[in-house]
């Protein structure tokens, strides 16, 4: 069972690489857009100063990840230096704010723990190197992989304890989570997704809420907010969009996107192309 394909295809997920070289010396990361940062280190030792109490030192591959901003320091004493790809992970509105729920705020992972990375670690560091028409665009298409990389190491890990991961990790909030995902335009009830789960009404209800953060059906009201929005982006009008999202009367659906995004759905999508 994929429990991420639907979820990718609902996150706008993009990258913006802001270094990618050989790193030598002293390198402040402000990190004051407020995004996440992903670090991809593929040779050398970097020493990494961040708050008080909060420094070590990476002498393998890595990936190291910040999902909010914290400022932190690069220190590489080798003259050789440390072959480095840093870039903002931006996951999007809508899901992708659920997804940043539970995140730790910093996470180093030896890229030895993660399967099957070694050619596009190489194809990454090979662009990054090079000189080629279209390196950049190269650069951060491979870079959204590693952030889906991580991602998937987070589920199958275990590494979340809260948040839409964490659900998604649990066999039995995973088969209702992958449900609504599936189908959005369906009249879930909460006694349908109790038995979707396997679960009890009372305890699907409080342990979704416990690891989720959201109860069942805030939770289903997100999800079609999202879908919604990628099919107004895709030009498709109310009266597709409201009735693929649960919603037979698009004058309900509007009152509902404007309550959950605080604009209405037209001047949502006035905003997204402007």
């Amino acid at each position: 069972m994929d429990r991420l394909s639907l979820l990718f295809d609902r996150m706008n997920l993009g990258a913006r690489v802001f270094y990618s070289g050989a790193l030598c010396g002293i390198a402040d990361f402000s990190n004051d857009t407020g995004q996440c940062i992903l670090h991809v280190l593929h040779r050398g030792t970097v020493r990494v100063i961040g708050q008080p109490m909060d420094s070590f030192q990476i002498t393998q591959p890595s990936l190291l990840f910040y999902r909010t901003s914290y400022p932190h320091r690069f220190e590489v004493d080798d003259k050789s230096g440390a072959d480095l790809v840093c870039a903002f992970i931006d996951f999007g509105a809508g899901m992708g704010n659920q997804v940043l729920l539970g995140l730790p705020e910093r996470l180093l992972v030896p890229l030895s723990d993660i399967v099957g990375v070694e050619s596009t670690l190489a194809l990454l560091f090979d662009e990054a190197f090079s000189q080629r028409s279209g390196r950049a665009a190269g650069i951060e298409r491979l870079v959204e992989f590693f952030a889906i990389l991580l991602l998937r190491h987070m589920l199958d890990a275990s590494l979340v304890k809260s948040g839409l991961l964490a659900g998604l990790a649990d066999d039995k909030l995973a088969k209702a989570l992958l449900a609504m995902q599936a189908k959005p335009e369906h009249a879930w009830s909460l006694d349908e997704l109790a038995q979707t789960a396997n679960m009890s009404r009372a305890r699907f209800a409080l342990h979704f809420h416990e690891v989720v953060g959201a109860t069942p059906l805030d939770y289903l009201t997100d999800w079609r907010i999202s879908v919604a929005q990628s099919l107004l982006k895709r030009g498709k009008s109310l009266k597709i969009v409201a009735p693929a999202v649960g919603y037979t009367n698009p004058a309900a659906f509007a009152r509902v996107f404007a309550r959950r995004t605080g604009v209405s759905p037209s001047t949502w999508i006035a905003n997204v192309e402007a």
